[in-house]
């Protein structure tokens, strides 16, 4: 099978069917854990922000270990990508300056604010959503609740006005988007700055105990985060907590309206929903891939990969290796728990994993608390769509009230 590297008439897309990339992470599992080329689709991307020499890890053991090893294989590339838009973020930081910053953050979300935040935040936010539907018989879940509600939240954790919300929204996804238009990801990116710039101002005389605030009055070495390192990680802190969430959450409701037995079984018993959202994110990563940067020749999975590289780890492949699940290729959430990779492993594990659990299993028990007897229309052709990003454009269904 050609490499789409090796062969430049020859792109990703041709390869790669963004409603089914599993076949083909499949075929080179079988062929090894690491190939001479990318599954990343860069059509769209300048040829300025575009790697000269890439490699893709496809096998759990391949993408595990690099992972894990953030001295070989480095987060720097990000400063060159995404980091151009965001600002220096934990993103791309190592050593020392990464756990400085990461443990400072992390702080946020410790496990005290979640306890807070499920009934005083998130779970009035997916009540009023099904509110503003219930009545209707009939919703598209992913305009309705799944794109809404983690929007919501962040916009409350962040201590954001709601009127805001289509702006910073917009914002989010123009510069997540950044490849396809460099232009409109810029002037976000100078927007969300000044619109954030104002918020930390307003907290510095007066703190309001949100997040903001917390980063306000936060000390490394004795020092406050300056500004710009406040602005960056904001910047950084929305794409992160509305893509993941948004899209696993819509993943999980997908494949429970298409696997009806397994649907009914979560209705009756909500304590299967920490299993379902555990398979839900293994089966349908919502992030396929994310990079590294080679910073020596090295060997990976018996395959030779040379320094200044980029590599991709390929999540969502990892996550179907046969070699570690049977049945891989099926999805199940009665299966024995082994851990996916989903939000990654090592010093980079994403920092808001406990709180994205938090919100699709609230949203989910409030839909399966008070809605019953869902039908997926097929209007719009519901499916999981998108290579690196996966997850529906759309869920109609209609529904009875418990």
């Amino acid at each position: 099978m050609d490499s789409p590297v090796e062969d430049k008439s020859v792109t990703v897309r041709d390869i790669i069917d963004p409603r089914d990339p599993y076949p083909f992470f499949a075929a080179r599992r079988r062929e090894g854990g690491v190939f001479h080329g990318t599954v990343m689709d860069y059509a769209k991307t300048p040829e300025s922000l575009r790697p000269s020499d890439s490699y893709a890890a496809v096998s759990w053991t391949a993408v595990n270990s690099a992972l894990r090893n953030s001295k070989v294989f480095s987060t720097k590339l990000y400063d060159s990508t995404i980091g151009i838009f965001m600002g220096p973020t934990i993103l791309a930081m190592e050593g020392s300056t990464h756990r400085a910053h990461r443990n400072l953050v992390s702080a946020a979300f410790k496990p005290q604010n979640l306890t807070v935040w499920e009934p005083e935040v998130v779970r009035p936010i997916c009540e009023a959503l099904i509110d503003e539907f219930v009545e209707e018989g009939r919703a598209d879940l992913i305009r309705d609740f799944t794109f809404e509600f983690p929007t919501r939240v962040i916009a409350t954790l962040l201590g954001l006005p709601e009127e805001d919300l289509p702006f910073f929204r917009e914002a989010a996804v123009s510069i997540i988007s950044y490849a396809g238009n460099v232009p409109r990801a810029l002037k976000a990116s100078k927007d969300l700055k000044e619109y954030f710039l104002g918020h930390i101002e307003q907290r510095r005389s007066n703190p309001t105990g949100d997040i903001i605030s917390d980063l306000v009055t936060a000390e490394i070495d004795g020092e406050k985060l300056t500004d710009r390192a406040i602005y960056s990680f904001l910047r950084l802190l929305l794409p992160a907590g509305l893509e993941t969430t948004y899209r696993s959450s819509g993943n999980l409701l997908y494949l429970l309206l298409t696997h009806p037995a397994q649907l009914s079984a979560v209705q009756q018993d909500h304590d299967l929903l920490p299993q379902a959202i555990e398979e839900g994110l293994r089966f349908e990563t919502p992030l396929t891939l994310v990079q590294r940067y080679v910073t020596e020749d090295t060997e990976l999975e018996g395959v030779a990969v040379p320094e200044g590289a980029v590599l991709d780890l390929c999540l969502g492949s990892a996550n179907r290796d046969e070699n570690r699940w049977e049945r891989s290729e099926e999805f199940d959430i009665f299966r024995s728990h082994i851990p996916h990779i989903s939000f990654t492993a090592g010093a980079h594990t994403c920092l808001g994993l406990h709180l994205a659990r938090l919100e699709t299993r609230v949203a989910l028990e409030c839909l399966l608390q008070r809605l019953t007897n869902f039908t997926l229309l097929p209007e719009g052709d519901p499916h999981i769509f998108g290579q690196p990003f996966r997850s529906p454009t759309s869920l109609p269904v209609t529904f009875d009230v418990v």
